[in-house]
């Protein structure tokens, strides 16, 4: 065998081996030898989150607004949009190694189309509720009920729909009801609270100006008040310096860990046409569930005349009213014979400021101390 021969069989073993051979033909073609690929760095594709559209046929009750002058029927209005993903997305990369990689920040619940469809609606408030209420939403108390869930967050940071927490649904209410300055108050377990709100929502928050914030404000003691926040009142109180630097027309106090839609819009139009100096969302309730919340009865023109805290035995009985008055036909106002205070109150600034101040400067409560004080005192 020649040296010539055996390179040729050589060369042969090796184009067999590195070549393709295509069915149509029987010729050879040589195919490059690539290096080997590198380790998988590049970031997974976060899931894609259902998207929420509003539409008419989710109807919702009513929700009746007794003010001091009138009780006025509304529905709820601004739609709330699907969760946003996730916000960190596990996955591995070389050598199995676990890797936690941050792929999409919490977006807020704000939607654009709600805004402009409320802009077109028949609610039009003058002044704009951008620039003449502020909001003002109260972080809650221990959250005892829900533990162990409120081991360690407070209830608003109880986590909701994946990425979300309570926090966001009286928050994306205000954003859609184009309230777009809003302080939230903090006290127990506010770490992780705090640190969701400081990531969901930035700086440019709420309008077409960009002039919107959402701001967190906690409990702190000092030399004129050495003590925490003893109550919802109490919280407003102690920051009543900051709420009345902004020049607006109302304060919208909200609680921080219930789950609803509402457009603040026509509450706020309501209090205004109304000219009432507190203006309370109501709704119409059973007697197995009354004890839990604040009752309230109100005469022909929707003025509040009484008003008790969560009662109980006689004085619960003594709270019954005809709720037909709200617009419920005889049938349903047998089965829901109570106004129930949502705990969503509209005050007008002038009336928050003599309230906490002059009137009831020791006040610990909206509910059981300040309402029905107000009530009493024959304010509208």
């Amino acid at each position: 065998q020649t040296r010539e021969e055996s390179g040729k069989k050589k060369l042969k073993t090796l184009t067999a081996a590195e070549t393709e051979k295509r069915p149509s033909n029987s010729v050879r073609v040589r195919a490059p030898v690539l290096p080997p690929a590198p380790p998988q760095t590049s970031l997974p594709r976060p899931l894609s989150a259902v998207a929420a559209t509003a539409s008419t046929r989710h109807s919702l009750p009513p929700m009746a607004m007794a003010t001091a002058m009138g009780a006025t029927a509304a529905t709820y209005g601004a739609p709330i949009p699907a969760p946003a993903p996730a916000a960190f997305s596990p996955h591995r990369a070389a050598g199995g190694r676990r890797v936690r990689a941050v792929t999409a920040r919490p977006r807020p619940l704000f939607s654009p189309r709600a805004v402009s469809d409320s802009r077109n609606s028949q609610t039009c408030l003058d002044p704009d509720a951008s620039t003449s209420v502020l909001g003002i939403i109260l972080g809650g108390g221990a959250g005892t009920r829900l533990y162990p869930l409120t081991k360690k967050r407070a209830k608003p940071a109880v986590p909701l729909g994946a990425n979300y927490r309570l926090i966001d649904i009286p928050v994306s209410n205000c954003l859609n009801s184009n309230v777009s300055k809003i302080y939230v108050l903090t006290q127990f377990n506010s770490a992780s609270l705090n640190r969701h709100l400081s990531r969901a929502y930035g700086n440019n928050i709420g309008g077409y100006k960009n002039d919107g914030f959402v701001e967190v404000l906690a409990a702190q003691q000092s030399p004129e008040n050495p003590d925490w926040f003893q109550g919802t009142a109490d919280a407003v109180r102690q920051y009543l310096w900051l709420f009345e630097e902004h020049n607006v027309m109302e304060f919208l106090i909200l609680a921080g860990d219930h789950l609803y839609r509402m457009d603040y819009q026509k509450f706020i139009q309501a209090h205004r046409e109304t000219d009432a100096d507190i203006t309370v969302a109501a709704l119409p309730m059973d007697e197995e569930r009354a004890t839990a919340f604040g009752l309230m009865k109100i005469d022909d023109e929707g003025r509040i005349v009484e008003f008790s805290e969560k009662p109980k035995g006689e004085k619960l009985k003594a709270m019954m009213v005809d709720t037909t008055i709200l617009g419920l036909d005889s049938e349903r106002a047998k089965e829901l014979p109570y106004i129930a205070s949502m705990g969503i109150y509209v005050f007008s600034k002038d009336a928050m400021l003599r309230l906490l101040r002059d009137n009831f400067p020791s006040a610990n409560d909206f509910g059981s101390e300040v309402i029905p004080g107000a009530t009493e005192i024959g304010m509208r």
